[in-house]
C-alpha cells in the first residue's frame, strides 16, 4: 500500500510530482468508481497546465472501471455541479487547485444531485481504496481491461443551459444602465462571462461588461487568481476607477467564488455581501429561510428579518451549510469567506449567481454600491477574520471562554465559541487544517468599541 497524501477534509489537493500526478489521479478515479458504482460521470478542468493530463488520467481510470465519461473540457467547478444535476448523472469531478500556488492541482468530487463528498461522506473510503491499488499502465490505461468492457467517452457542452439557468435568477426588466468591471484572473471564468454577456445582449439588458485578465492562461501572467489576498486586489480596484465602473467583480481560478468591489474600487468584505444577497432573495421569495455561519451574524440577521425572512445559523463549512439548507428548504446560504449557496443550484456554491443578484439589487435600489454597504458597515462594524497562530487551540478556546463568559448575555458553541454582550460580540474557532485560531469581532454601530475589544482579545490570546 502506498500512501496518498493529497486528500483533505473537503477535497483533494496537492503539490504536483510529490503528492499528485497522473498515476495518483488514475488510482483515485478507479477508487471513486468502485466506491460510488456510477454509470456516468461528468468531468471538467480548470486552466492550469497540468489539468488536462490529470483529467485524461481520470478519464482512463473511470473508463477502465466501465464508467461512461462526459467531458466538459475547460470548465469552472460550478459548471461541473450544474452538469451533474442538470444531466441527471451519477457524479462529477472538477480538476482544479483554485487559488493554490501554480505547482499545485487537485480534484473536487460530487455524487448524484451534486451532493458533496467530504472526509465524512466518502473521501476517506476512496483514499483507502486508492492506496491499496497498483497498476502497470500502458499508454495511461490498464491493458488487462478488454476494450468492450471499458466505459464510453463523449465531449458534452452544457454552457448554454447553464447560462439559461443563471439568467433565471434575475429579472431583465429590473436593470438600468450599469457598467461592470470583470476580472477573470486568466482563470476558467472567461468563457462563462462571454456567454453571459451574449445573453445580456440578446435580452437587451443595458449592462456594459469591461473585461480584464480575461483570456484563460495557465501561466497566470497576472498572478494566481486569489482576490481574498489584499495584495491581489489592486488590479481590480484600479480598473474600476479607470473605467468608472459601478461595480468590480473578481474570481478565483475555478470561479466558484466571486469577490465584489464598489464604484470607489473598495473591496467589500464577504460578510456584508451575505446580507445583500439575503435581501435580494427575500425580495423575490417572501418569508424564505436564509442560512448563515456564526462568525459574524448581526448584520445578516437584521437584513433577513427586516426583509421578512427567517435567519438560520449553522456551523461554517460547505458540508454543514448545504446539509442545513436541505433540512430547512432554505433559498440561500452564505459564508463570509465568499462561498454562497443556492437551493435552485442543487444547494451548491456559485461564483456567478451572487454578482448577478447584487447587480440587479443596485438597479432596484437606485443607490451606488458604496452607499448600500456603508449603511451596513456603520450599523455593524466588524474586524474581518483575524488568524492567530497558537500551539494549543482547545486550551486557548477554554481560557478565553472562562475569561469572557461570566459577564456575557449569551454563549454559543455552534462553531468554536461565540460570546455575546449588549453592544458587541465575538466568535473564536480553531482551524480544521492548520495551527491557527480564527477571531471575528463585531459591534452595534461603534467602530471604536469593536477595535478596542479586538485588540484586547488578540492580546489575551497571545498571552495564553
Amino acid at each position: 500500500m502506498s500512501e496518498i497524501t493529497c486528500f483533505k477534509a473537503y477535497d483533494i489537493r496537492g503539490q504536483l510530482g510529490t503528492q499528485l500526478d497522473e498515476n495518483v489521479s488514475y488510482r483515485i478515479a478507479r477508487a471513486f468508481a468502485q466506491w460510488l458504482k456510477p454509470k456516468q460521470i461528468v468531468l471538467g478542468g480548470d486552466v492550469r497546465a497540468s489539468s488536462e493530463a490529470l483529467k485524461t488520467a481520470l478519464t482512463n481510470g473511470l473508463r477502465d472501471e466501465g464508467v461512461d465519461v462526459l467531458d466538459l473540457g475547460l470548465a469552472g467547478t460550478e459548471e461541473v455541479y450544474f452538469a451533474t444535476f442538470h444531466l441527471g448523472v451519477d457524479g462529477g469531478v472538477e480538476v482544479t487547485a483554485s487559488h493554490n500556488p501554480i505547482d499545485y492541482n487537485g480534484l473536487k468530487l460530487v455524487r448524484e444531485g451534486s451532493r458533496p463528498i467530504s472526509a465524512d461522506t466518502g473521501l476517506k473510503e476512496i483514499r483507502t481504496l486508492a492506496e491499496g491499488m497498483s497498476f502497470d499502465l500502458v499508454d495511461g490505461r490498464d491493458p488487462s481491461v478488454p476494450e468492450d468492457k471499458r466505459g464510453a467517452y463523449k465531449r458534452v457542452d452544457t454552457r448554454a443551459d447553464y447560462v439559461e439557468h443563471l439568467m433565471g435568477y434575475i429579472e431583465p426588466a429590473n436593470f438600468t444602465p450599469l457598467k461592470l468591471l470583470m476580472n477573470a484572473g486568466n482563470g476558467a471564468a472567461g468563457p462563462a462571462i462571454d456567454a453571459l454577456e451574449a445573453a445580456f445582449k440578446r435580452l437587451q439588458i443595458p449592462v456594459e461588461m469591461i473585461k480584464i485578465c480575461h483570456e484563460p492562461d495557465g501561466t497566470f501572467p497576472n498572478g494566481i487568481p486569489n482576490p481574498i489576498l489584499i495584495e491581489n486586489r489592486s488590479l481590480t480596484s484600479d480598473a474600476v476607477l479607470k473605467h468608472g465602473a459601478d461595480m468590480g467583480i473578481a474570481w478565483d481560478g475555478d470561479f466558484d467564488r466571486c469577490f465584489l468591489f464598489d464604484e470607489q474600487g473598495r473591496f467589500i468584505e464577504g460578510y456584508y455581501i451575505v446580507g445583500l444577497l439575503a435581501e435580494a432573495f427575500l425580495q423575490k421569495e417572501a418569508g424564505a429561510k436564509i442560512v448563515h455561519d456564526p462568525r459574524l451574524v448581526w448584520n445578516t440577521v437584521e437584513q433577513v428579518e427586516e426583509n421578512g425572512g427567517v435567519a438560520v445559523q449553522t456551523k461554517a463549512g460547505h458540508a454543514f451549510i448545504k446539509q442545513r439548507m436541505r433540512e430547512e428548504d432554505a433559498a440561500y446560504g452564505g459564508e463570509m469567506s465568499a462561498h454562497h449557496y443556492f437551493r435552485n443550484f442543487a444547494y451548491c456554491d456559485s461564483g456567478m449567481i451572487p454578482w448577478l443578484l447584487v447587480a440587479e439589487l443596485l438597479c432596484v435600489k437606485g443607490k451606488p454600491m458604496s452607499e448600500l454597504v456603508d449603511e451596513r458597515i456603520a450599523r455593524f462594524p466588524s474586524s474581518g477574520e483575524i488568524n492567530l497562530t497558537v500551539s494549543d487551540a482547545p486550551t486557548v478556546l477554554k481560557a478565553i471562554e472562562a475569561r469572557y463568559a461570566p459577564d456575557a448575555l449569551d454563549v454559543d458553541h455552534t462553531d468554536g465559541v461565540s460570546v455575546c454582550f449588549a453592544d458587541w460580540r465575538f466568535n473564536l474557532r480553531a482551524s480544521n487544517t492548520e495551527p491557527v485560531i480564527r477571531l471575528n469581532v463585531e459591534s452595534r454601530g461603534d467602530q471604536g468599541l469593536m477595535e478596542r475589544e479586538t485588540a484586547k482579545l488578540v492580546e489575551a490570546i497571545g498571552g495564553i
